[in-house]
Order: structure tokens, then sequence, then C-alpha cells
């Protein structure tokens, strides 16, 4: 599509500069070789017929070549767009998007106080630059991530303890991808890359953390079953007072939806 659009371009300065020359030509030949013939009067009258003619022939070639440029741009503008979400809970992408990594969750250990607050989807095979082995001096602390979810049933129960994977997916020809709490569908010209619940660390715990949207079918990291904490994903609850009740309901464990913006 682009070599066409090129050659179009290419043709239409071609076609531009011919009219040109021609315009020269028959200018000179009327000039010269009809004066005789014709008088002036006739040469005058046919040259501004001949000019109108051209005029309008040189219009048309600027407006084609004005349009060809602009849907250029507009194509290299929408092939250039993407985007790139994290999918948490999965290990793999929506099938309409590419996987850029698969890997492990990640965070601050729950209890500690100068913590970092956002998880981070770790790869696979990590590489490393200069370092030390073994627990030593001031650093911070990366630890694996579990599902807190006894207190639920059905998928969320079997999944209580398990590790969390996560998968990071370019999606193409889209400008902005956005986390909506709250929603498990998209607004008109948004759309929907997943849905699942919003989760975040216990509210009494003392590390911070962010509210992520976990996929509503979550799957586990292989391994076994043990309580290891680390980073934990709680589910979040609406509580009424500032929060406006209704449309909210105190107690009610909130959704989210995770959309791209469409060019």
């Amino acid at each position: 599509m682009k070599s066409i659009l090129f050659l179009m371009i290419v043709a239409a300065a071609q076609a531009e500069r011919n009219t040109g020359e021609c315009k020269e030509m028959l200018q000179g030949y009327l000039t010269g070789q009809l004066a005789s013939a014709l008088g002036a009067y006739q040469v005058e009258a046919l040259r501004r017929e001949f000019k109108g003619f051209t005029d309008v022939i040189e219009k048309s070639m600027r407006d084609l070549k004005e349009n060809v440029e602009t849907k250029l741009k507009k194509i290299k503008d929408t092939s250039n767009s993407s985007a790139v979400y994290t999918r948490w809970g999965r290990k793999s992408c929506p099938a309409s998007t590419d996987l850029v990594l698969s890997g492990y969750v990640g965070g601050s250990q729950y209890t500690h106080t100068g913590a970092a607050v956002e998880p981070l989807c770790l790869p696979r095979n990590p590489e490393w630059g200069d370092y030390r082995d073994g627990k030593d001096g001031y650093k911070a602390y990366i630890y694996g991530a579990e599902y807190e979810t006894s207190d639920l049933s059905g998928k969320w129960l079997k999944v209580d303890d398990h590790d969390v994977p996560c998968a990071v997916c370019l999606v193409r020809n889209k400008s902005v991808v956005k986390m909506f709490p709250a929603r498990k569908t998209c607004d008109k010209g948004w759309k929907l890359e997943y849905n699942g619940y919003l989760m975040a660390g216990h509210y009494n715990h003392n590390a911070g953390t962010s509210y992520t949207c976990v996929d509503s079918d979550p799957e586990t990291l292989q391994g076994e079953h043990i309580d290891n904490n680390g980073y934990l994903f709680y589910m979040v609850e609406a509580m009424c007072g500032s929060l406006k009740c209704p449309p909210y309901v105190n107690g009610r464990d909130l959704v989210c939806a995770v959309c791209s913006l469409e060019n």
C-alpha cells in the first residue's frame, strides 16, 4: 500500500513538471508559429484559453498530491501506534495481542514499611549485572506474589496462597490502554482487553500497595501450594461514607476492566 501511494506521488510530481513543460512549449508554438497566420488577437485568445485549461490541471495535480501525502501520513501514524499493558493473573495474552513476556508477579514484602508499592511482572529469564550473592547491606527487596483469597469460594478459593503469574501484552493500532475500576465492560470506542477483580494489599499491613486488575479467570504458577507470603493480593471492597452508596454497595467486591482506545 505504501509503495503504491509513493508511486502515485512520484507520478503526480512528474505530471506536474510535464504539464509546465507542455505549457511553455505550446505557448512558444502559439506565439511564434501561429502569429503570422491567425494574428495577434487569435493567438492571445488561444493563450488565455490554454492557460485556463492548464491552471485546472495544475490544481487537480496539487490536490491529488496533497491527498496522497495525507493518506500516507495517516497510514504511518496508524502503523506506528501501539500500547503495552500487563495482564495480571494470567500467563498469556488475548488472541488479538502479541505476547511480550510471560513471567512472575513480584513486589515488596507485606510487612516492610519502606516498601515499593507497585507490583512488577518479572521475566522468566533474568539477566544480571555486577553482584555479590547473599543478603547484605542496605537494600530493597523483591518477593514473589500470592493470592490471599481464603474467604472466597469457587475458583478464587482454589488459587488461595498460590503464586501469581503475569503476561506483558502488546496491542497494535491502539493509542491508549487504561484500567477502569468498578467496570467490567468498556465504553463506546474502547475495546475490552480483559476484565477481572480489583485487588490490593491488606488494609492493616505495613507495606503500601497499588490497585491492580487481576484477571477474572486466574491462573497460578507451577509449584507447591505453600503459604510463603510476600506481595499479597486481596479483594477490594467498597466502604460507604465519603464513597457514595448508592451507586456503590457497602462491602461489595469491586470489579475492573482493562480497555484500549482505537485510533
